[in-house]
């Protein structure tokens, strides 16, 4: 089997930046996703990760700074979750970074608060082999952390 390789894709006014790293198991999504032909966009990122579960690393981290996203965009983001985590390691952990206006991070007072948040996804989360985590960043309108808080399921 062939070295997974790094992907990369630059953002544009309606597309975010994407950055896949195998070495460091980093998945980053940041900026707008708003694409005109979601599928165009999402279906090199898909195949990607289907090929990184194979061989991925103890921790990965997937890490959402989007500041905007449509519904086209968010349905390829769920099958994208879907594959990570079928991560066939009991002693492998996903965590899921969310990047929020620190206003709405401060709407979540509590660990309930939290997972009852995630609830649609619970079921999804549940067939889970590796541990999922999930840690919610507190971001100025800079995009400095303010505030942070992870919540394992």
């Amino acid at each position: 089997m062939m070295e997974l390789e790094n992907l990369i894709i630059e953002q544009t006014p309606k597309t975010p930046q994407i950055d896949l790293n195998q070495l460091t198991g980093d998945l980053i999504f940041s900026g707008k996703s708003i694409p005109e032909n979601a599928a165009k966009l999402y279906e090199p990122v898909l195949n990607w990760v289907t090929e990184y579960i194979l061989k991925a690393r103890p921790s990965t981290n997937l890490r959402l700074k989007l500041e905007y996203f449509n519904t086209s965009s968010i349905l390829w983001l769920a099958k994208i979750f879907k594959v990570l985590i079928r991560i066939n390691e009991p002693d492998y952990v996903l965590i899921v970074h969310l990047y929020l206006p620190i206003d709405e991070f401060d709407k979540m007072n509590d660990f309930e608060d939290i997972i009852d948040a995630f609830v649609p996804i619970e079921d999804i989360v549940h067939s889970a082999i590796s541990s999922i985590g999930i840690k919610l960043h507190g971001i100025d309108n800079k995009g400095a952390i303010i505030k942070e808080t992870i919540v394992f399921i």
